[in-house]
């Protein structure tokens, strides 16, 4: 399967200019060959949602963003979403002009300059499906930002089936560095996520400069034995085309079965221990 990394800058809440960027990069990436783009996260609105003066947000089934897939490849697209009562940072799969799979961030970040909650509801649910565009088949997950630094959610990605795990990223330079430095969590966080739980990861971050934030790129794709098998620049945009195989996780799995034997039940046991003594419910 032919991954394309759409690095991408945008203009924040200029919705029609992010599409128009997009459109450019999935022709380009269908001429390449390549059978699914995956563009960095909210990369049709930008990051920054509470600088905007009016409400951009639109649906996931927008006609404009069914269209992105009838010009060749699969698309992975962020964008921020309207529902009839709440908004989400979602990031959703098209294929052949239609809606696969749409994936609401489920945790928000809201500390230091990063305040999602007041602006996006998190989303309830995590699933894995189908990777339509692919002749080899297999499954994917997709996890947004944050979502990947929460242990158990790849895990249950994994459980659930998935191959490959996909993570569109906005993610910033620290702004203290010797506090955190985000390319070296960022390294250590997919190589480890990757090995331990033998599946692909496709990191997609992106670049340019957003109401003080600097994002830094350095999009990869990582081998579910842990090495980066394909990786984008720092600071500049890029596309970046690398194939993959999902057959090569069940493979990896197979040969040594760390994922294996889930223990679904003692999971399901414990965590409702942890609810009954006084958990997030």
């Amino acid at each position: 399967m032919l991954i394309a990394l759409a690095q991408t800058d945008c203009v924040l809440g200029d919705v029609a200019e992010n599409l128009r960027v997009a459109r450019e990069q999935i022709e380009q990436a269908a001429v390449q060959g390549a059978e699914l783009v995956v563009f960095p996260e909210l990369s049709l609105h930008g990051y920054h949602l509470g600088a905007l003066e009016r409400d951009e947000s639109i649906e996931a089934d927008d006609p404009r963003l069914r269209e992105l897939s009838t010009l060749g490849p699969g698309v992975l697209v962020g964008f921020h979403e309207h529902t009839s009562l709440r908004a989400y940072n979602t990031s959703a799969y098209y294929g052949d002009g239609a809606l696969v799979h749409a994936h609401r961030k489920l945790y928000l970040p809201n500390y230091l300059a990063w305040e999602e909650r007041k602006h996006v509801s998190p989303g309830q649910s995590l699933r894995a499906y189908e990777l339509a565009q692919s002749a080899s088949s297999g499954r994917g997950a997709t996890l947004v930002c944050n979502d990947a630094w929460q242990p158990v959610l790849p895990w249950l990605a994994v459980q659930d089936g998935a191959e490959v795990l996909f993570v569109p990223t906005n993610s910033a330079a620290s702004l203290d560095p010797e506090a955190m430095d985000t390319g070296l969590y960022w390294d250590t966080l997919l190589s480890y996520t990757a090995r331990m739980l033998q599946c692909w990861v496709v990191f997609v971050n992106r670049v340019g400069n957003e109401h003080g934030a600097s994002f830094w790129g350095g999009s990869r794709v990582v081998d579910p034995r842990g090495a980066v098998v394909a990786q984008a620049p720092k600071w500049e945009t890029a596309l970046v085309t690398v194939e993959i195989d999902p057959s090569e996780a069940r493979r990896q799995r197979r040969a040594v079965p760390l994922v294996a034997e889930a223990r679904l039940g003692l999971i399901d046991r414990e965590v409702r221990r942890l609810i009954d003594e006084g958990g997030d419910h």
